[in-house]
This record gives C-alpha cells, sequence and structure tokens, in this order.
C-alpha cells in the first residue's frame, strides 16, 4: 500500500471513531443540537492539544508531519483501544514490524495441531491465516458452519464465505455483531501486513461484489483477539451458545485458531452432540 492509500484509509478510520463517540463520553457538555453524530473536530484538536487545522488536514488524509507522541494524543482523545492504537500508528507512520518479503501462506496444518482439533469434539474448531483463508476445521466446525470440503480451496477464506453464503448469515442470531468480531480481527491483519497488496484487491473485490461489505468494513473495530457469546439459530439443533476464543498461534507463519466452546449453562453441547451423532 502507498502512502497516499495509506492515509486515505487512516481517514476512514480516524472519522469512524469520531463518528462514535458523544460528548459526555469525553467529559464534554452536549451544547446544542448536533447535525452530526460524534464529535466535532475542533472537539478532537481539544482534547488532543493539536490545533484544529492539523487534525482536520489528519483526518483528510494530507500527507503532513506527524510523530508518534501527537498520535497517542489523538487515541487518547479518541479513546482507542491499545489494537487500535497499533493500527493508528502503522498506517500514520508506515511502522509495520512485518518484513518486506513475506513467507509464503501456509496451506496444511501440521499432525499435532490436527491432534489438537480432533480432541476439541464438541468446540467447533477453525485454523485460518493471516488472509483469514481456512486451512483446517474439525467435525464440529463442518456441522455447525458448513462442510468445508465442499468448499473450493481458493474460496475457503471466512470474510468471503461469511458475505456469500447464506446459510452463515442465517446461522447468526445477530448477524452484525457475528460478521463485525470478525471484521475486526481482519483489520487488525490489514493494519499490521500494510505492505501486503493482496488486502487491498480483497476489500476491492468484496466491495464490487457485495453493496454492504464497505458499510460494514467501514465501522468495524481493530482487535485482535476478541472473546464474545454468540448466539447461533442452527437450522436442524436450534439455538445454539457458543464462547469464541481466538488464538494466536506461534510460529513462522501467522494462524489464527478459533474455538467456539458450548456456553456451560445451555444445552448447546447435548444439542451439538445429537446433531453430529444423526449425520455420521
Amino acid at each position: 500500500m502507498d502512502r497516499e492509500a495509506r492515509l486515505q484509509v487512516l481517514s476512514v478510520f480516524l472519522k469512524a471513531k469520531r463518528d462514535k463517540l458523544r460528548p459526555e463520553d469525553v467529559g464534554l457538555a452536549s451544547g446544542m443540537r448536533r447535525r452530526t453524530p460524534g464529535l466535532r473536530r475542533e472537539e478532537v484538536a481539544q482534547l488532543a492539544g493539536v490545533s484544529t487545522t492539523w487534525y482536520t488536514w489528519l483526518e483528510q488524509g494530507r500527507d503532513i508531519r506527524m510523530s508518534s507522541s501527537v498520535l497517542d494524543c489523538i487515541a487518547f482523545a479518541l479513546q482507542l483501544t491499545m489494537d487500535e492504537r497499533k493500527y493508528l500508528h502503522s498506517l500514520a507512520l508506515e511502522t509495520s514490524p512485518v518484513p518486506a518479503v513475506l513467507p509464503e501462506e501456509q496451506t496444511e496444518i501440521s499432525p499435532p495441531l490436527r491432534k489438537i482439533m480432533d480432541e476439541l469434539q464438541f468446540c467447533p474448531t477453525i485454523i485460518t491465516d493471516r488472509r483469514y483463508n481456512i486451512i483446517g476445521w474439525n467435525k464440529a466446525a463442518s456441522h455447525v458452519f458448513l462442510d468445508f470440503d465442499h468448499v473450493p480451496p481458493d474460496q475457503r477464506n471466512m470474510i468471503r464465505l461469511l458475505f456469500s453464503r447464506k446459510e452463515l448469515q442465517r446461522l447468526a442470531g445477530n448477524w452484525e455483531h457475528f460478521v463485525g468480531g470478525f471484521l475486526a480481527i481482519f483489520r487488525a491483519y490489514y493494519g499490521q501486513y500494510v505492505e501486503d497488496p493482496w488486502y487491498d484487491e480483497f476489500l476491492r473485490e468484496m466491495a464490487d461484489l457485495h453493496p454492504d461489505f464497505q458499510t460494514f468494513w467501514e465501522q468495524s473495530e481493530v482487535k485482535t483477539a476478541p472473546e464474545v457469546l454468540i448466539e447461533f439459530r442452527h437450522s436442524k439443533a436450534g439455538k445454539m451458545l457458543f464462547h469464541l476464543t481466538s488464538l494466536q498461534l506461534q510460529g513462522d507463519v501467522d494462524l489464527r485458531c478459533s474455538i467456539y466452546t458450548p456456553a456451560p449453562e445451555s444445552s448447546t453441547e447435548s444439542k451439538l452432540q445429537k446433531l453430529m451423532h444423526r449425520t455420521s
């Protein structure tokens, strides 16, 4: 991604974060009725201790001088999380620690990791790479999500499938919340691997194919490992509740293990056992 494109991505991100904040969230009086949601640019500038002109140029994506300390002030004013701060710095200062030459993507998982996944018999588990390509899954995942064996390898991308497969869209009890979690992780990857042109090409393709994708993308947060409770409405098993735990796997290739653990206070595990038994 070149400098101009990077600054435009930063511009969209800053505006989205500003729009989500209310004056009372940052200790300011709400004052007169506002025509637009969120804080005004001058209010962010005031909170960050910078001039309104400088912040306006920053949010407009202009190529201006920035420092790490000033960006920290912007992050404080916008109440950014640690993941979002890293994303801000990566885009603004081109400080990605990732080497220019990236390793080849891994297409298979190791036997030990496969053993671990199989042991998680009633915990749907999916292994993805830094582009959210699905490279491994267990039987429980095939029963809850879809049979990935029947998806062509070049289409096994979790973000792509979420927007193209109706069965996944019907599965989520809260679709916006469901897809937002995946996009938050994907955006964290995007900020980390800013030198990889694949991401911009993929985002353009998704926006062209799915009109609602761009809105979701612009509103998405930045999180490397969200832990959330997700409600599924499975067509055969009914309501199911899972706790999602997303783990980063150590190694030469950036892999993520997403484990959906049945909520202990629910009947999810027994429903999953019956579902897997009926279709085995």
